[in-house]
């Protein structure tokens, strides 16, 4: 995975610790949540607090259609991330090149590895972080990339927020059929 580009003042990235033995790796995705906007950037930015790491785009395409749910084994700090999966372009007007994406909660319980399951059906459509109001299944057979992120505002009830430094282990990603 790559690490998104940034135009505000956080900062995050992907690490991925060589165990020296060969065996399967953690990545951990870290860094700090920062509310602040950089004064006399060239970018027009009115949001901050945002950092997320993104695959690049398949090969092709990814078909999920077999399977009902993604499920995500990590570690966290408590706070909520966003698990979001990215398909082909149909929803968007015509000449948008923008993919569709589709998005979910994943909370990370502090100090204890956790399986996160998340039905695909779970997952909202967005655009730009924010959900569209429209009725519409994601197209499970056209998956483009996944990515992961977190915001210092939002998520679910009791999860850690706010600014400040962050990190998840993901010790796996999955997709799985649900009994």
């Amino acid at each position: 995975m790559e690490v998104l580009k940034q135009s505000g003042l956080s900062s995050a990235s992907l690490e991925i610790p060589d165990k020296g033995d060969g065996s399967d790796c953690t990545g951990i995705f870290s860094g700090n949540l920062s509310v602040d906007l950089s004064e006399g950037s060239k970018w027009n930015i009115s949001r901050s607090g945002f950092c997320g790491m993104r695959s690049k785009k398949f090969d092709g395409f990814i078909d999920l259609d077999g399977y009902d749910a993604i499920a995500l084994r990590l570690r966290g700090d408590g706070r909520c991330y966003i698990s979001t999966i990215y398909t082909e372009n149909w929803v968007n007007s015509p000449g948008q090149s923008e993919d569709n994406s589709w998005q979910a909660f994943v909370f990370a319980p502090k100090d204890s590895w956790y399986t996160a399951k998340i039905p695909l059906a779970r997952y909202l459509p967005t655009w730009r972080g924010n959900v569209i109001d429209v009725e519409m299944e994601m197209n499970p057979g056209r998956v483009l990339g996944m990515s992961l992120s977190v915001n210092a505002e939002g998520g679910a009830v009791g999860a850690k927020s706010g600014a400040g430094d962050f990190r998840a282990e993901i010790d796996w990603i999955k997709a799985l059929r649900l009994p």
